[in-house]
């Protein structure tokens, strides 16, 4: 199967609607799917903005938001990238130094586990979203692509840390692959090298993309175990951390 044919199938479009407006005049939803305490700020709705990220220097890699309505400035490029070789993947990709020796820990386990991993995509520049993000747009559509596709800026890749696997002996990935052995091991086994999933099934109104499986980001493994015990997604448990 090609990768526009998954791409097709795997595309979904929503409407959210908002019912308040938090102190940044950022339109928010009336609840989340995990729940709110009474005195949390409300979680931004899925509606495209263009307000800076915050917490963007490069140390602060861990706790940066990007969303739909959080972005990256077009000039953020870590520069202490790394090909994923160095963590024994093959591809040419990368990612930041400090992902590497808790990569290469779980690909020496996928494999001694019988689940060997691959890497479809790592770190994406801001100009590489673009390019993506445009072509898309002219294959599907702007609503549907933005369904599935982050816009320039608003991708977790360009922080460095996002990577999307698959399947070794596979060439591309759906939203099958969780079913698949490899798939399964890393939902169980990714937290524990420091990876969580960004875009877990039926959370689409919360994250803002559709699932997608194969999407994790590192953030190490104490902070990746937090955020998994706390029961949010990666944007509910960044977006509690931002500040006002």
């Amino acid at each position: 199967m090609t990768a526009a044919v998954i791409f097709v199938q795997m595309i979904s479009t929503r409407e959210t609607e908002s019912t308040a407006t938090d102190v940044a005049g950022i339109p928010t939803p009336a609840a989340t799917q995990g729940g709110e305490a009474p005195d949390a700020r409300p979680l931004p709705d899925c509606r495209k903005g263009e307000e800076p990220a915050l917490l963007t220097s490069y140390d602060e890699w861990p706790e940066t938001l990007v969303d739909t309505h959080f972005a990256l400035d077009a000039d953020y490029a870590p520069d202490d990238l790394r090909p994923v070789s160095k963590a024994g993947f093959s591809g040419d990709f990368e990612v930041r130094k400090v992902a590497l020796k808790d990569l290469e820990r779980l690909r020496k386990d996928a494999d001694q586990a019988g689940n060997p991993l691959g890497i479809v995509a790592a770190y994406r520049d801001y100009a590489t979203q673009q390019d993506l993000y445009d072509e898309r747009v002219k294959l599907y559509g702007r609503d549907a692509t933005q369904a599935r596709t982050a816009r320039p800026g608003h991708s977790e890749h360009q922080l460095g840390v996002a990577v999307d696997f698959r399947s070794e002996d596979a060439d591309d990935v759906d939203q099958d692959w969780e079913q698949t052995p490899e798939g399964a091991w890393m939902a169980e086994h990714a937290v524990a090298y420091g990876f969580v999933m960004s875009y877990p099934r039926q959370a689409e109104d919360i994250t803002c993309y559709d699932y997608e499986p194969w999407h994790y980001r590192y953030f190490g493994p104490k902070r990746a175990a937090e955020i998994s015990a706390s029961g949010q997604t990666v944007r509910e448990y960044l977006w509690s951390e931002q500040p006002t």
